[in-house]
């Protein structure tokens, strides 16, 4: 079977199993009376989503898993769906996805109940995890550190790749988690994220990493499926974080991660805004640069309705994601 062809039959049986294991797993999450506790910094209309059924992500991260565990067995008997390098990115989304589910716990249940884990303890772990992963990047893997435009090699980086793409990936972690803040948003935007990527990986020949990017893409349609406005779930910290650290190390492994801000307009917009918004607060005693943070509400507070910023959203995205991928390959 050609491998563009593979790759989308496994995205088409991503999405079947998402979108056939979600409605027990919601009611699961309902009978555990797992739900979100809305924060009084979000706009009011956010008040109504009081309750949803939270911890979302695993909707995605299990259909995924299966997916990749089986094709891999699948080759232990002569054909090779999936290369043993894909368990990189597959354990960095359950790693951070379990930063996340303790973070989501921690907000329902726990004693921070409806803050979650505080900043410095999920920043230790996510930057612990990060480490380890870019260590194995370049040490073990031996990926390319970074191609650049017209170069006839990738340049090697030494050193210091490895705080790079630790950076990285903590950065694209909180990026989509911030992201994720509106019905539809996050899920939309990182289906387009690892669509490109899987488009960049097949030209690289990188056919089990192409795989794996479009079996996210099918769990993510899946998982949309019962996210869109009203959502019937939220993928909470458990999905956001697994999504955005696994993006970063899917763009590492392909070396093709200097337009990455580009291809990744929104999760980075989201982030800046986040972190213009704290500074200036505080250098100010006070003042804010936008209405609210991250800037999605920012849009929100103008009366913007979700529909429209998601959409809106998502085209920028999407024409942002086209133009990054040309320039990936300029020269």
């Amino acid at each position: 079977m050609h491998a563009s062809t593979l790759a989308i039959a496994i995205s088409g049986f991503s999405f079947l199993l998402s979108v056939i294991w979600g409605p027990p797993f919601i009611q699961l999450l309902k009978q555990l009376n797992i739900g979100k506790i809305i924060s009084m910094d979000v706009p009011e209309s956010h008040l109504a989503k009081m309750n949803t059924p939270t911890m979302g992500g695993f909707m995605f991260l299990i259909p995924i898993t299966i997916l990749t565990v089986i094709l891999n067995a699948v080759s232990l008997f002569g054909s090779r769906l999936f290369g043993s390098s894909i368990f990189v990115p597959l354990l960095t989304m359950w790693g951070f996805a379990l930063i996340g589910a303790v973070d989501d716990w921690e907000g329902i249940r726990g004693p921070r109940r409806g803050l979650g884990m505080s900043a410095r303890t999920k920043f230790i772990l996510q930057a612990i995890i990060a480490l380890v992963v870019a260590y194995g990047l370049t040490e073990v893997l031996d990926v390319p550190h970074l191609f650049w435009p017209s170069a006839p090699t990738a340049l090697d980086l030494g050193w210091w790749y490895i705080p790079f793409a630790a950076l990285l990936i903590v950065a694209m972690a909180n990026a989509v988690n911030f992201t994720d803040g509106i019905d539809g948003l996050a899920g939309m935007i990182s289906l387009t994220l690892f669509g490109i990527y899987g488009i960049i990986a097949m030209t690289q020949q990188q056919v089990y990493l192409a795989r794996f990017c479009f079996s996210i893409v099918g769990a993510l349609a899946g998982f949309l499926w019962f996210n869109v406005k009203p959502a019937e779930l939220m993928m909470g910290d458990t999905g956001s974080q697994a999504l955005g650290a696994t993006f970063a190390v899917v763009a590492l492994m392909t070396g093709r991660w200097l337009f990455l801000p580009l291809i990744a307009i929104i999760p980075v917009a989201e982030l800046l805004s986040v972190i213009i918004q704290v500074s200036y607060f505080k250098a100010t005693h006070g003042k804010r640069v936008f209405k609210k943070a991250p800037i999605h509400h920012h849009f929100e507070m103008l009366g913007w309705p979700e529909n429209k910023i998601v959409l809106r959203f998502w085209i920028i995205g999407l024409i942002a994601g086209m133009l990054g991928l040309a320039l990936t390959f300029l020269g």
